[in-house]
């Protein structure tokens, strides 16, 4: 038995192969563009994934001795929150709008503001952020009124590539937790929502749980990828609900961070839970409990920017001299602290102005402190979600790492010292990919459920322990760090308001 698991990524899709012992066997990826119509503006043609997603399955199926008869099932990881609308002749009817455009900010001031966070949160469990769907809808609705009223089913990313391969109209709990029309608590649509967005039932997927299966390979699909349609397609799941299975954060205490270019720490909880200002999303976890995040823009990106704007020399590894130098610069860099708002924050603050800095220069300060202080700076921020996490009485034992940055022993330990946790790195590098083929697994029967499956494939290589002399300075410096925000916040929006 042989599982896919498709990672619709915002700038490529990856193809995976998994045999039934969980082995890895063969990958493709494809990229494809986004558009920026306008400032602040990010979408992409659907037709674009869809041409990517086959080309890289066909490829899979005709290298080696890969028999499409032998491929059990499919399973998806998808980008989150994006808008994807078909007309009655299930054409695409407008560019898809992507989880980080920014233009709904009326929308979102509106849904907050006049309807009220209070009902937005006993609702869907969460607030309007403008990377939401629901923002999204009542933006269409303003501004393309004649595209809204042609609208005959809506979308979440993933799914339209569901829907070319088996002509089901479908999705999961964990990706319409994203939309802010989706009742999490109870696993369903949120009836209070669709009133307040004037949405009928009709235009919005089934919903599955993410290892259910969904349908078959329609006859179409198995002629223009190679699949059989005897093949199962389930759920799936967003990226992040996926790529926590893929990592195993499937039990409580174990907390995943995604170390990528934006930074993500993930808590599975056996129950639903809310932070009472929602600064953490709570959403429906693929496994059938339930997770909070915390969304951090610019985690390993602050890295890759200070590594593209420095004057460095291109010969050599540039990343590589730059941690070496970092590794000889001692814990809190000589009182220097970075903060990582380069475009803006999710949490815990939602503040599009906020912006990065470098707080406590001086003359004696060299590139090494400015590197190590971005590395302590990015696990400064993911505390703050971990700190949110605690009170709300979520256990932590131990932390997860994946993402580029998982890849700098230094950076972990660093975050095992602020963190205050051991931090495990796992046998499992495919990331999201790998957590939707072992959704497909699960429907297909070769495991119970999804527990049992991460319990079996899922193996911690490597365990990073905190150092106590470290983690007693990090304490210290850490009340500075979140003392900062605060004492800025008025100058980050008075630079805005520049339009410099």
């Amino acid at each position: 038995m042989y599982f896919l698991g498709i990672d619709l990524g915002t700038s490529s899709v990856k193809v995976i192969v998994m045999d039934s012992d969980g082995k890895v066997i063969n990958n493709v990826s494809k990229s494809y563009d986004i558009s920026y119509p306008n400032i602040g503006w990010a979408e992409q043609n659907p037709e674009d994934w869809w041409y990517s997603t086959k080309e890289c399955i066909k490829e899979l199926i005709t290298q080696g001795d890969l028999k499409s008869e032998k491929i059990s099932g499919v399973g998806f990881s998808g980008q989150m929150h994006g808008l994807v609308l078909l007309d009655k002749d299930n054409e695409v009817l407008m560019p898809a709008i992507l989880w980080c455009d920014q233009r709904t900010q009326e929308e979102c001031d509106y849904l907050n503001d006049v309807i009220g966070k209070d009902k937005l949160s006993k609702y869907t469990g969460n607030m309007a952020l403008t990377g939401f769907t629901a923002p999204k809808v009542l933006w269409v609705k303003k501004h393309k009124n004649d595209i809204y009223n042609r609208i005959a089913k809506m979308m979440l990313p993933k799914d339209y590539i569901r829907f070319k391969l088996t002509g089901v109209f479908a999705t999961d709990v964990s990706d319409a937790s994203g939309t802010l029309m989706f009742d999490v608590e109870n696993r369903k649509w949120s009836k209070e929502m669709l009133d307040i967005l004037e949405l009928k039932d009709e235009v919005l997927p089934k919903v599955f749980e993410s290892f259910e299966v969904t349908g078959n390979i329609c006859e179409e699909a198995a002629k223009l990828t190679g699949l059989s349609e005897k093949t199962v397609v389930v759920a799936g799941a967003g990226d992040q609900a996926a790529g926590a299975v893929g990592t195993g954060t499937v039990h409580s205490g174990i907390v995943s961070v995604a170390l990528g270019t934006s930074g993500v720490v993930f808590a599975c909880d056996e129950k639903f839970s809310v932070d009472s200002e929602n600064r953490l999303h709570s959403f429906c976890h693929s496994n059938g409990k339930w997770h909070q995040m915390g969304v951090m823009l610019s985690a390993a990106s602050s890295l890759q920017w200070w590594n593209d704007n420095i004057n460095i020399d291109t010969k050599t590894n540039s990343f590589e001299t730059l941690l070496s130098e970092a590794e000889n610069v001692a814990v809190g860099c000589k009182g220097l602290i970075y903060l990582p708002y380069l475009m803006g924050e999710r949490t815990p603050y939602s503040d599009p102005d906020a912006k990065g800095a470098f707080i406590g220069l001086n003359i004696t300060h060299k590139r090494g402190d400015m590197t190590r202080s971005i590395l302590e700076g990015v696990c400064f921020g993911l505390r703050d979600s971990l700190e949110i996490l605690k009170s709300m009485g979520v256990e932590v034992r131990e932390v997860r790492v994946s993402g580029g940055g998982s890849k700098s022993v230094l950076w972990k330990q660093i975050l095992a010292n602020v963190f205050n946790l051991k931090v495990c790195s796992i046998n499992s590098k495919e990331g999201p990919a790998y957590g939707a083929a072992i959704l497909a697994a699960v429907g297909c029967g070769l495991y119970t459920n999804v527990d049992e499956a991460c319990s079996s494939l899922i193996n911690i290589t490597d365990i990073i322990e905190p150092i106590e002399k470290d983690v007693e300075k990090y304490n210290e410096i850490y009340k500075v760090y979140a003392s900062l925000y605060g004492c800025l916040k008025d100058k980050f929006k008075a630079l805005s308001k520049l339009n410099l």
